[in-house]
């Protein structure tokens, strides 16, 4: 839904993305929890909302049963920043967790996916195993919830802006329009 909504605000505005890792949930163990125990928590009218959210967009939606610590994820995609490989990286990464239903908190799924983007199987290895990308992610982590993040995704706009949460396009519409910004698409 997130790259969705991005890729429309680069053909209709121009808007330049750039994706910062956030850790939602830092207090999940390191295995994940079951999408089971989610519903119990947050009821099963949220995960028919992002269902629903994700299907009208034209994608597909088929997470798995665990839902992860995100942080190895977000260890690799900050690897594949440095390898200048972020966007594929990134797009992988939402494919297989949303579309494809992969556990990406698994090491092995990790690896995967970063070969799949041309990074090296040990160097994926040991950025998602060690500690080398998480001041990273714990600063800009604490930078966003400094900001008044509380979810994702979340947009920060022209640094004046902040929105939460996957809202519609008429939203980002109305906002960007009354801040001035004119329509390229």
């Amino acid at each position: 839904m997130a790259l969705h909504r991005a890729t429309w605000l680069e053909r209709r505005f121009g808007a330049e993305m750039e994706w910062m890792p956030f850790q939602l949930h830092p207090e999940y163990p390191p295995e994940g929890i079951s999408r089971a125990h989610l519903e119990a928590r947050y009821g099963t009218d949220s995960s028919h909302h992002v269902r629903s959210m994700i299907e009208r967009t034209g994608l597909a939606y088929s997470p798995p049963d665990v839902v992860p610590n995100s942080i190895a994820s977000l260890k690799l995609a900050e690897l594949a920043r440095d390898q200048d490989v972020h966007p594929a990286a990134h797009v992988a990464l939402f494919d297989a967790y949303w579309a494809r239903g992969r556990d990406i908190g698994d090491p092995e799924v990790l690896i995967d996916i970063g070969t799949q983007v041309g990074l090296p199987p040990d160097l994926v290895r040991e950025a998602t195993a060690t500690e080398t990308y998480k001041e990273r992610i714990d600063h800009s982590t604490e930078t966003a919830v400094s900001l008044g993040v509380t979810g994702v995704p979340a947009w920060v706009i022209d640094r004046r802006l902040l929105v939460i949460g996957a809202q519609p396009e008429e939203v980002f519409e109305r906002i960007l329009t009354e801040l001035g910004f004119d329509r390229v698409a």
